[in-house]
């Protein structure tokens, strides 16, 4: 019986709905010459009223015959004017604020070119008073218009199909939250209604926005939806609504919507909202970026681009996470060439196409190669004159390189010191070196190894010394969703039902997002003289059982109970705590709140070309104890971290 009685009401949404897209056609069409028919309606009926208006409607034998000579004026200057403002070319089911100053403007210009060509032509026999009614009336038939259209988009055609759309709360009734409310409305196809906000706001409670009311407090999620439920409301997802939230912020708010049951997405913070998408092109899953809560960072984009257009830039490692992202914000800033050097085939080809594709316009030359090649790497500096270099190509798999010192010590020191002096002796005008916080203190190889390259490029000689090129390196933490870094890691055991393998308890890293870390390297490019150590603010360090719980959580699964997690213990080279900086190092504070200075003990450039050649000669002898001997001239504080918790895995608790 109850299929009987619904089908007579499918069967007319469906036909509604079919009727609705015929009339999309016809209108999309013809639309000009719609436009066009409704002005000249609206300018016609608006004057003929005003005259009906100005005499109670009998209008004298006298001056009725006014009334025709006004009516031509009228049409051929006002709609002349829509024409030319073009007022009526937008659509007009997102009619807002804009577009009723324009029709404003409009009719102002319209109503003077009417009242004086009227003046001119018909005199002062006609009525004065019916050049301002006329103006009301016309104004409010052109805004009008645009009225109705919008409501019947946001309330007839969404409410025909309601009963089949999915009911939604907005977690954050703010101006993100209010302009999503408007864009669900105005495009019924997403088949999304909005049931309420959520908001933590006590002078918002019980207020309505947009027609949608402010159904309660975040904590107040789980009883929201059950209430909702009751009334046959069911809410299929919460959309967090706080683009300028803080990690804190929306960790609690993922609380509160896990409480309630009920799967949740965010819309991106504002960074992202910047691109210039739809607003609800951009609603997606939280990420662990989002709980990270990082404030979106702001840069000097003059300076970098004086530093980067009409250069020829070339960067290094190209392939990898931070290269990559280097080779994309760099392209933004239109140089005279790109090369991107790599030695992986397969990741240099995957990065020459989507340059190729992104920046159709863009010089780019992909150069196979390695930086331990000295010959290689002057070839392509010299045949492409290269301007400026970002040294990203490094070993940072810190268990990898524990156990292969001599690979690690011959590509990170000797390719780097390669790469400075091709760039030194080709006059290269900028060099920038990609470091890490593990050469603070380096209790591994591949700390070490960041450590010593940081002296290799420091020895150079400063610009104020009449040196060519400027010479710096930037130190920065972990860098989420890098290739090998501990979240796809993390995700891919999740993915495979755990366990999700956390090395200690305690261990603590500092994290930033790669596009971050990006923009603050090519901000820092342009400081300096020289011989700097440039350092970035990674806000607060992360517990990383805290990591994998979030991402377990944010998976949709609870840690310990669904997923375990199990701890294996430090691996050699592995610190607890990270450090930005050495008790010798000088702070110092640079035009840019992100960005610090190092200054620390560096080497002369003539005691750094001695040690190199000798430490080259123990590498030839592949002979480690003497490699790690000759490394630790330079670097006295390395000491091997003790390996904790070596024994059989232990589990969460």
């Amino acid at each position: 019986m109850e299929i009987t009685q619904a089908l007579p009401a499918r069967l007319w949404s469906r036909a509604l709905g079919a009727g609705v897209g015929a009339t999309k056609h016809v209108v999309a069409a013809h639309r000009t010459a719609i436009i066009v028919f409704w002005q000249i309606i609206t300018v016609v009926v608006s004057l003929a009223f005003a005259f009906l208006l100005r005499f109670d409607f009998t209008v004298p034998p006298s001056e009725i015959n006014l009334l025709p000579a006004a009516l031509g004026i009228a049409l051929a200057s006002k709609v002349a004017v829509f024409q030319w403002l073009r007022i009526g070319h937008g659509l007009w089911r997102f009619a807002s604020v804009a577009d009723l100053r324009r029709i404003v403007w409009a009719n102002i210009i319209g109503s003077a070119l009417f009242t004086g060509a009227t003046i001119g032509l018909v005199g002062w026999r006609f009525p004065r008073s019916v050049y301002v009614i006329d103006f009301v009336l016309c104004f409010l038939a052109a805004s009008g218009g645009r009225l109705c259209v919008r409501l019947y988009h946001e309330a007839v055609l969404s409410g025909m199909s309601r009963e089949h759309t999915r009911g939604v709360l907005i977690y954050g009734a703010g101006a993100a939250g209010m302009a999503l409310v408007r864009e669900i409305r105005a495009n019924p196809m997403l088949q999304t209604h909005v049931l309420g906000f959520l908001d933590d706001d006590r002078g918002k409670r019980n207020a309505v926005l947009f027609g949608v009311p402010v159904l309660g407090r975040g904590r107040e999620a789980a009883r929201i939806v059950e209430r909702l439920s009751l009334r046959s409301a069911k809410v299929s997802e919460i959309v967090i609504a706080m683009p300028s939230a803080t990690g804190r912020q929306i960790s609690d708010a993922l609380a509160n919507c896990r409480a309630a049951g009920v799967p949740c997405k965010i819309v991106p913070g504002m960074s992202e909202l910047l691109s210039g998408k739809v607003l609800v092109k951009q609603i997606r899953e939280v990420s662990v970026e989002d709980l990270l809560g990082r404030e979106p960072v702001q840069l000097d984009e003059e300076r970098i681009r004086e530093a980067i257009t009409g250069r020829t830039v070339m960067i290094t490692g190209a392939g990898g996470s931070i290269g990559s992202e280097l080779c994309r914000q760099v392209s933004r800033f239109d140089p005279a060439k790109l090369v991107a050097f790599e030695q992986s085939e397969t990741d240099l080809f995957r990065i020459e196409m989507e340059l190729s594709q992104k920046f159709p316009s863009l010089r780019l030359q992909a150069e196979i190669g390695d930086i331990r090649d000295y010959t290689r790497v002057e070839e392509v500096i010299q045949r492409h004159s290269v301007q400026a270099i970002f040294h990203a190509a490094a070993y940072k798999h810190v268990p990898l390189m524990e156990r292969h010192t001599i690979e690690a010590v011959r590509n990170n020191v000797i390719g780097t010191h390669n790469l400075v002096m091709a760039a030194y002796r080709n006059r290269v005008s900028s060099f920038l070196m990609i470091s890490s916080d593990k050469a603070v203190r380096p209790a591994n190889i591949m700390g070490l190894t960041k450590r010593i390259a940081e002296l290799v490029v420091s020895s150079m000689p400063a610009l104020r010394g009449g040196a060519a090129t400027r010479f710096v390196c930037v130190r920065f933490g972990n860098v989420l969703g890098s290739n090998g870094s501990v979240v796809p890691i993390f995700k891919a055991q999740i993915a495979a039902g755990g366990p999700v393998t956390v090395t200690h308890p305690d261990m603590r890293r500092y994290f930033m997002t790669i596009p971050e870390a990006v923009e603050l390297v090519l901000q820092a490019s342009t400081m300096g003289n020289g011989s700097e150590i440039f350092a970035l603010d990674m806000g607060a360090p992360v517990r990383i059982l805290d990591l994998a719980r979030n991402m377990i959580r944010l998976s949709g699964h609870e840690p310990d109970e669904d997923i375990p997690i199990r701890f294996t213990g430090l691996r050699p080279g592995e610190k607890l705590f990270e450090e930005l900086r050495t008790d010798g190092d000088d702070l110092r504070p640079t035009y840019h709140e992100k960005i610090m200075i190092f200054t620390g003990r560096r080497l002369a450039y003539s005691e750094m070309q001695r040690w190199i050649t000798e430490l080259k000669g123990a590498l030839n002898d592949r002979n480690v104890s003497a490699v790690l001997a000759k490394m630790k001239e330079l670097a006295p504080e390395y000491q091997p971290e003790v390996r904790l918790h070596s024994g059989a895995a232990t589990k969460a608790s």
